[in-house]
């Protein structure tokens, strides 16, 4: 139950930070935090990461659910293990997805605000933040996982 209230509250953070960036950030286009190096910054992105995809959004609604849906049925294939880390980034990637994919259902477009103008990254949300984060985590359990399998086997 930790881990369905967890997606849950990722999926509120993330399209809450979307709903304050469209009603103060949209406005006035961008608004620095730290001047030249981050700011805050109303886009509106119509493919997957990097805009790649830019303009299939049936296609990228298609495979986010069925990601989501392939991660959800593992999820609930683990959920009583003792796998901590693992249901940890299964619950961000879930989350961080649905949080995209809201916005590709509601909007046509997903919502983007983080702007490292210092180094001219592209901008991204709180739902990549997430998905990034757990995916990093899951790496983690994977790599540490097989790293304890090869030194057993």
């Amino acid at each position: 139950m930790f881990y369905i209230l967890s997606i849950v509250l990722i999926l509120i953070i993330d399209q809450f930070s979307k709903y304050l960036t469209v009603l103060y950030i949209k406005p006035i286009n961008s608004y620095p935090l730290i001047n030249q190096v981050f700011h805050l910054t109303y886009a509106e992105n119509r493919g997957a990461a990097f805009s790649i995809f830019s303009g299939k959004q049936m296609l990228l609604i298609i495979v986010t659910a069925l990601i989501i849906t392939l991660l959800g049925c593992y999820f609930v294939k683990v959920r009583k293990s003792g796998q901590t880390l693992l249901k940890v980034s299964l619950s961000l990637i879930i989350g961080g997805a649905m949080g995209n994919l809201v916005d590709r259902l509601r909007l046509n477009y997903v919502v983007d605000m983080l702007d490292f103008t210092l180094i001219n990254y592209p901008i991204f949300n709180m739902a990549d933040v997430f998905v990034v984060t757990g995916a990093i985590l899951l790496s983690y359990y994977m790599l540490k996982d097989t790293k304890v399998s090869l030194i057993k086997g």
